[in-house]
């Protein structure tokens, strides 16, 4: 039961996070993110936030510092608009899922394109 209701409140949390970047957040440092998935704990007293950066590695780094600087500001929203009694301490984790299939997708094209055509 406690798995279930972790998945529920990470899911309605991916969502808010997702909507205070995108609408409320006006750091410079946070350019074109994308709230991948959330993790929570069991006792939901944790949260790892897998995000997705579009950039190089500097726009990352620039962009993890942001959303460490905002941590405070979209933990306290994010609990309000949950309304839950605890709200879960959060760490950001840069996600490279979608990376690694962007670069299995260019190996596929390029061995596509260096078959025999028959």
């Amino acid at each position: 039961m406690a798995r279930i209701r972790a998945a529920r409140v990470g899911e309605q949390l991916k969502k808010e996070l997702s909507q205070l970047l995108q609408q409320e957040l006006k750091d410079p440092r946070i350019g074109f993110v994308t709230v991948t998935s959330v993790e929570m704990s069991r006792d939901l007293e944790h949260a790892k936030v897998f995000v997705s950066v579009m950039g190089d590695e500097e726009q990352k780094k620039k962009t993890l510092e942001g959303l460490e600087k905002a941590k405070g500001f979209l933990r306290s929203e994010a609990g309000r608009r949950l309304g839950i009694r605890r709200t879960p301490e959060i760490v950001f984790k840069i996600d490279h899922s979608i990376e690694h299939g962007q670069h299995i997708s260019k190996l596929l094209e390029e061995v596509k394109r260096s078959e025999p055509d028959e």
